[in-house]
């Protein structure tokens, strides 16, 4: 049974209406239906073990693609592995180690001319496409929303040509890339997403009327859940599919509602220990909107107003989601 043909079966309560906003009833946070029994230590377990086994291709994504700017570089560290990315003359995406074969410098405080990386404290250019004086390019990737680094002898895995990214939306989006650092590994990132039972109570600003639909199973690994997204008194009632495409991504479309097709992507880039020697590891979460509504097509031509809104209301959710997932590390390291 596809999608469609699931929620022609859903109770009425369950469907979002013709109309997008709903005026919602108030409720006191004390009075919502408990969700603990429906949330099951297994079922969350089983999903995450099945995510983990999803072959990344030693590709990370590390930061979103206009943070990469022509004229000048950018340093990031990815899985204890300092790189160095920028764009040559034609605007491709250029990775490398970030130490310069010289001496050491660190080439993201060098400059970009002419698409050229240039060190700093000698000069030292390199083009960004071939073996140049002991220094050798990282395969990498740009899908137009993120950028990504292939670290094999980090990832261990058979190599894939292209990293592995999830359907999105096409015709009318606005995207918006967020991004936030934790004392956690990228499996507590994806145990915070693979349990939406959570999403009412713990971020009441934003979800009301959560309703868990199907759970994953092996032969369909995939949530499906009813939920309305709040915005004061109205709210947007939609349903969404949340599943993993790989080991360090999971991802949320709404299939049902308003803005049918949009996607959420949440992708747990380990970044390396940090002072204390706990694990820090990196959320990139790339919502990408999209409607058929005709209003929608104006309001894309406003993405840079509306784009940093999109930011910043990631940013307030993964502000709590991050201290499930420092919490869920805490925990599982016997810290205390």
């Amino acid at each position: 049974m596809n999608i469609r043909e699931q929620l022609q079966h859903l109770r009425p309560a369950a469907r979002p209406k013709d109309w997008p906003l709903q005026v919602i009833p108030r409720t006191s946070w004390a009075d919502q239906r408990p969700t603990y029994r429906d949330a099951q230590p297994a079922i969350i377990d089983g999903a995450l073990k099945r995510a983990q086994q999803k072959p990344t291709g030693n590709w990370f994504a590390f930061a979103s693609s206009v943070d990469v700017r022509s004229g000048r570089p950018f340093g990031a560290r990815v899985a204890g592995v300092e790189i160095v990315a920028w764009r040559d003359g034609e605007h491709r995406l250029c990775v490398g180690p970030r130490s310069c074969p010289h001496l050491g410098a660190d080439l993201a405080t060098g400059t970009v001319h002419g698409g050229t990386l240039i060190c700093r404290w000698h000069g030292l250019a390199l083009d960004g496409h071939g073996r140049e004086f002991g220094w050798s390019p990282l395969p990498s990737h740009d899908d137009g929303t993120l950028v990504w680094v292939r670290l094999d002898k980090v990832g261990g895995e058979t190599p894939l040509e292209e990293p592995v990214i999830p359907a999105r939306p096409t015709g009318d989006t606005l995207a918006a890339v967020a991004r936030m650092a934790g004392v956690c590994e990228p499996a507590d990132i994806i145990a915070n997403r693979l349990d939406p039972w959570h999403g009412a109570w713990f971020h009441p600003y934003s979800f009301t009327r959560l309703e868990v639909l199907t759970t994953p199973t092996e032969h369909v690994d995939r949530f499906l859940v009813a939920v309305t997204f709040r915005m004061g008194r109205l709210g947007v009632p939609v349903v969404a599919e949340f599943s993993c495409p790989e080991a360090r991504t999971i991802v949320m479309r709404i299939v049902d509602g308003e803005g049918t097709g949009s996607t959420v992507e949440t992708h747990a880039t380990p970044i390396g220990s940090g002072p204390d020697g706990h694990p820090r590891t990196a959320v990139l979460e790339a919502t990408i909107a999209h409607s058929d509504r005709p209003g929608f097509k104006r309001a894309s031509r406003a993405a840079p107003l509306i784009t940093p809104l999109m930011r910043l209301a990631a940013n307030r959710l993964w502000r709590d989601d991050l201290a499930y997932a420092e919490r869920r590390y805490h925990v599982r390291a016997g810290l205390g």
